[in-house]
């Protein structure tokens, strides 16, 4: 019955391919915990988490569940909630990233931000790769899009990947999540209607490109 609503849609058959894929989801912050209430929701069994902040208030406006586990791990309380996840707490860098064995995972969902361990992360695993890229300073989830990482517009943290990763002669591609908002401040506000909306469109990213 849990999930009946969705085989309706999707069929039995598609159902079934993600329902026994394995994914692996970096980052559980403003983008990740959406992507992961997603996932659970929708079937998907075999999800692995990775983060190593812990809840402070300043994440109550936008993170799944954190409002009731302050100064806890992320992925140690989320685990409360979705009670069949893979949960470690690690710092992911790109040292880290290196003696990772990607190989098992359907799919890498990349919801951290931090430039150096992103490289490194698109650099090991692009061709299962899905990255979030520019959701903070934003307001209007309607703008929000699927992109190749070379043809992302408005969002000068992509660009700055890209700059990146032509630095480093990388010719390969994959599929972001962004937005082709303009940012409204420089400081590092954030808006839940945007964040939240960032990891619904990678988990239903994910499935499309699982079935």
């Amino acid at each position: 019955m849990r999930h009946t609503r969705t085989k309706l849609l999707l069929g039995e058959e598609a159902f079934e391919k993600f329902h026994n894929a394995k994914i692996l989801l970096l980052g559980v912050g403003g983008v990740g915990s959406f992507c992961l209430d997603c996932l659970y929701r929708s079937g998907v069994r075999d999800i692995t988490i990775i983060d190593f902040d812990r809840y402070d208030e300043s994440n109550q406006n936008r993170q799944m569940h954190s409002e009731s586990h302050e100064g806890e791990l992320k992925v140690e309380a989320l685990k409360h909630h979705y009670p069949e996840v893979i949960a470690i707490p690690e710092k992911i860098t790109p040292e880290w990233i290196e003696a990772f064995d990607f190989e098992p995972y359907d799919l890498v969902l990349d919801a951290i931000d931090d430039m150096r361990a992103k490289l490194s992360l698109i650099q090991k695993c692009y061709p299962k790769l899905i990255s979030s890229v520019g959701s903070a300073k934003r307001l209007d989830p309607t703008q929000i899009c699927v992109r190749s990482i070379w043809k992302t517009e408005g969002d000068p943290f992509a660009a700055k990947i890209r700059n990146e990763l032509r630095k480093r002669k990388f010719a390969g591609d994959f599929s972001c999540i962004c937005s082709t908002e303009l940012p409204r401040i420089k400081e590092k506000g954030s808006f839940v209607a945007v964040t939240g909306s960032f990891g619904l469109a990678m988990c239903s990213l994910a499935l499309r490109k699982l079935i």
